[in-house]
């Protein structure tokens, strides 16, 4: 039996070097106990097929935030010193959930995705000819942020000028390894009030003039119009760090994973008409969020395991995306493989990340927009990554850019 492998550790992610225990899990013990972690007891599960199926009985494996949400951060059975248990429609079960997700999705379906395609390019074509050509610069900072900020400030009708202040929330919100650290929750609850207080005032000015943004839209909804600000607040951190964090690290995952396959980047360069699958395979080799957590509502056998009530599941959506039985090579990028879009990065089932769509059209326009410039990205040194394990993304990637 192999001995229990805490994958929840952040110096894995930090240090690039998560791939070969997950690659042990999956072949040897691909549903596994874990009884020492920095975040109590925890289940492990790692292979593709056993997530699907937990993803697809949402009674049996619950998301609700009274039971500790959808990160490792918060034991379902007790609350740390300072926690909040804050409420957002990922973090609950049906009914709630499907109502509260039925008023946000419209704002992300086709249309208004389309509608939002031709200022996508208008501010990435501008972005990308302002960058030196064969000087260093950081992409993380020059390109992913300021992009992925920008969408979200038109999203929500946010303050152009105080943009930047979303991209520091959404750091925060999604920072669980800090949070049960000593002082942990006293930091996140002090960003999270400040970024309630600016989106209270939002709300305020949106009820007495509505427009087409996000926030009108949730006002305007019987599901969401009366929340109380707890629920509103988590509800934002929610779209915040879903809208940035998978967008800004498959950004910086195209600038550093393509330059790790040249052969692939090479034939994505000679073929542009490969880009909407080469979007779909860069967000699956990098798969920005590392996983979901559930806990077990009742007791039950799971793929030989026994799962007991209140126990907590961490669905390793980075390692399905590399199991071999579903993508052959998982750990190299193929521009065009078969079948990229069989990705867990968005997740499965009834919480398949809503806004899916806007995050691929910013990609395959930044891609489409560095194809037309004939622009290659060229890393002038490892990228600095996130220290944790549910963010799996990047801080820094210096780059220099040349024309092919």
């Amino acid at each position: 039996m192999l001995d229990p492998i805490d994958v929840a550790r952040p110096e894995l992610f930090a240090e690039d070097r998560w791939q070969e225990p997950f690659r042990i899990l999956r072949e040897q013990a691909p549903v596994q106990f874990v009884p020492d972690s920095k975040f109590g007891p925890y289940w492990s599960v790692t292979a593709y097929k056993p997530i699907v199926h937990i993803e697809a009985l949402p009674k049996l494996f619950s998301s609700s935030f009274e039971k500790g949400g959808i990160t490792l951060g918060a034991r379902p059975d007790m609350l740390r010193e300072g926690e909040r248990r804050v409420p957002q429609f990922i973090a609950m079960d049906p009914p709630r959930h499907t109502a509260q997700r039925r008023t946000v999705a419209p704002a992300f379906g086709p249309s208004e995705v389309a509608a939002m395609r031709d200022e996508a390019r208008e501010r990435t074509q501008a972005l990308l000819e302002s960058l030196p050509l064969g000087e260093p610069f950081d992409w993380v900072e020059r390109v992913a942020i300021e992009l992925t900020t920008g969408m979200l400030a038109k999203i929500f009708a946010f303050p152009w000028d105080q943009r930047h202040r979303l991209t520091a929330w959404s750091d925060v919100g999604g920072n669980i390894d800090r949070v049960v650290e000593p002082g942990g929750w006293d930091w996140y609850n002090a960003n999270m009030d400040e970024m309630g207080a600016a989106f209270a005032q939002l709300w305020q000015e949106r009820a007495a003039q509505p427009g087409r943004d996000l926030v009108s839209i949730m006002l305007q909804s019987d599901a969401m119009r009366e929340m109380d600000p707890m629920e509103f607040i988590g509800n934002m951190i929610l779209l915040i760090v879903g809208g940035n964090d998978t967008t800004r690290n498959s950004m910086t995952a195209y600038a550093w994973g393509l330059s790790l396959f040249p052969d692939e980047r090479a034939k994505l360069e000679a073929d542009p008409g490969l880009i909407a699958n080469a979007v779909q395979e860069l967000i699956r080799w990098q798969t920005p969020l590392a996983y979901m957590r559930r806990t077990v509502t009742e007791d039950t056998e799971l793929f030989g395991q026994t799962l007991r009530k209140d126990d907590m599941v961490a669905l390793w959506y980075l390692s399905a995306n590399r199991d071999e039985s579903v993508f052959a090579d998982g750990e190299r990028i193929i521009v065009d493989r078969h079948n990229a879009r069989r990705h867990l990065s968005f997740g499965y089932g009834i919480h398949r990340c809503v806004g899916a769509r806007v995050a691929e059209l910013q990609l395959v326009t930044l891609l489409e927009e560095m194809a037309r410039l004939r622009l290659r990205l060229n890393p002038v040194a490892p990228p600095e990554r996130v220290p944790a394990s549910f963010v799996h993304g990047y801080t820094k990637l210096m780059v220099e850019l040349s024309a092919y």
